[in-house]
């Protein structure tokens, strides 16, 4: 295709007609000028061109299909601010007297709260708490506070409680994003820590108040030790790292063994699905895994609510 003269017949650039040139476009053919031209493999090429064919270059993916991260901090960073955001507003209206923590963190069955402290584990009866002994009820998942399975997740208390999970997350949320891209950590941070919950849903004491965002934490450390094992690397470290978060869990008291179990378990079987997904139809694959994931903690959840 020769170059567009315009009315004298000499070629001009299609984008600026008033400038001569006899540089072709190395895709289109057209004529274009100096301001116009951009370096190919091969040539030049228009600008048209080049935007034509960003848009159909398959952007970069993970080893496990997800899409390549530009900042695979980001996600991390954003679950930081959330947790210290919630920190932040509990701490400001009381700490651990906060009404915020009562609305937030994980209750399986209500509470009724004494006035002066402590709480009458004989009274499951917001009726009864409120008229008789004067109390004030804590609501819990069976009464309906289903928020709390997620909320919980995000709420701390002590600054050290918050300080030591944020920083595993610091650690550990960008490796992972890394591997398998911004999508799929997010939805194995959240099921990992909603995994969590569920463990507590039924393990735990109906009347103890859980809170945190170790079950989350304990699935991603359950999740890089899944992807270690796909890539054949050095597992010691991490099966260590486990093994030390074990012996606290059990050993030191106030600490949530439901919840780290549970999000462990979680977050290892979110990342089976996610690494050992065939390559052919991959992200279906995954995103039937991660739905039925979804489905089972809903299902356990459900029976739980209907068992009470």
């Amino acid at each position: 295709m020769p170059p567009a003269p315009d009315e004298t017949g000499v070629p001009t650039c299609y984008r600026h007609p008033g400038r001569e040139s006899y540089i072709r476009c190395q895709r289109c053919e057209r004529t274009i000028c100096p301001d116009c031209m951009n370096e190919a493999a091969v040539g030049y090429q228009c600008p048209s061109c080049v935007a034509e064919g960003a848009r159909q270059t398959r952007q970069g993916r993970t080893a496990y299909g997800g899409r390549r991260s530009g900042n695979p901090a980001a996600t991390s960073l954003a679950l930081i601010a959330a947790n210290a955001a919630v920190w932040g507003a509990i701490s400001a209206t009381g700490g651990s007297a906060s009404r915020l923590v009562d609305w937030l963190a994980l209750l399986v069955g209500g509470r009724c709260d004494a006035a002066r402290g402590g709480f009458f584990p004989q009274i499951d009866s917001e009726r009864v708490c409120t008229s008789a002994v004067n109390g004030s009820w804590v609501p819990g998942v069976l009464d309906g506070a289903w928020w709390q399975l997620v909320t919980s997740t995000f709420t701390h208390v002590q600054v050290w409680h918050i300080g030591v999970n944020m920083l595993v997350l610091w650690f550990l949320g960008p490796q992972l994003e890394m591997a398998i891209g911004r999508a799929r950590f997010l939805a194995l941070y959240l099921l990992s820590g909603v995994a969590g919950s569920v463990a507590v849903l039924w393990l735990a004491s109906d009347q103890i108040q859980t809170l945190g965002a170790s079950g989350s934490i304990f699935g991603l450390m359950g999740a890089l030790f899944v992807v270690a094992l796909k890539v054949g690397g050095n597992v010691s470290q991490i099966g260590v790292w486990l093994l030390l978060n074990g012996v606290i869990t059990f050993t030191f008291p106030n600490i949530s063994w439901q919840g780290h179990l549970g999000g462990l378990l979680g977050g290892a079987l979110i990342a089976m699905i996610l690494v050992y997904a065939p390559r052919e139809g991959r992200s279906r694959w995954q995103v039937a895994g991660l739905v039925a994931t979804a489905l089972v903690l809903l299902a356990g959840i459900a029976a739980r609510v209907v068992l009470a």
